[in-house]
């Protein structure tokens, strides 16, 4: 049984729904954002604060996409992993990570600099640049969806769930505009797998 310490709408989101699509057992710890702040009894789990935390017997793990392809991988083979012989498995690795390192991570400097910061800390043109950072990353999904309707192996795999964790917080702090026609289907073809929606269940939030 594993033990998911989770933020509503966080990078933990990836995690979840990685669990809820595998049909994996697991005990669901939601708990408020920042929990460094909210929930200060949490750093005695996890010293860094952060979430994911992904807890068993023998496994502790704080980094969203190697939790992804832990889990898509741990039991055996799953349609949710590319195996290392196949030919698609280099191009799996990299959107596995793409995810967070490309595409996520210049929003979290958006966020930081246009909301979390006190006012006088704030700084519009660091979100600018790296508002331009993510927007032009983007293109690089737009140019492997032409003909393919995920990004690769030909299935749905855990590196849409990276990648679409990404463009789920893209539109929850208003940059869903940067998305080409595109994406938007893209991003509406992942919100209607089923374990995007029985994770947006779970964490108990409406679907949008």
């Amino acid at each position: 049984m594993f033990t998911l310490f989770h933020c509503i709408n966080t990078r933990s989101f990836r995690c979840l729904w990685l669990l809820e699509t595998l049909s994996l057992p697991y005990e669901l710890q939601v708990i408020p954002f920042p929990p460094r702040v909210k929930s200060p009894e949490y750093l005695e789990l996890n010293p860094l604060g952060t979430v994911p935390l992904l807890l068993a017997e023998g496994i502790r793990m704080t980094e969203s996409c190697a939790i992804l392809q832990y889990l898509a991988t741990f039991s055996g083979p799953s349609d949710l992993a590319v195996s290392p012989g196949d030919p698609e498995y280099a191009a799996w690795l990299n959107w596995l990570h793409f995810g967070e390192a490309t595409l996520t991570f210049p929003q979290t400097l958006v966020l930081r600099y246009s909301r979390f910061e006190p006012e006088g800390r704030r700084h519009p043109q660091i979100v600018d640049d790296y508002t331009q950072w993510f927007r032009s990353r983007l293109k690089e999904i737009d140019r492997v969806l032409v003909d393919q309707q995920w990004l690769c192996a030909g299935r749905f795999t855990a590196a849409d769930i990276s990648v679409g964790y990404a463009l789920m917080l893209a539109c929850r702090i208003g940059l869903g505009g940067s998305l080409s026609p595109q994406l938007t289907a893209y991003w509406q073809r992942l919100q209607q797998t089923e374990g995007y929606l029985r994770a947006i269940a779970a964490q108990g939030t409406p679907v949008q």
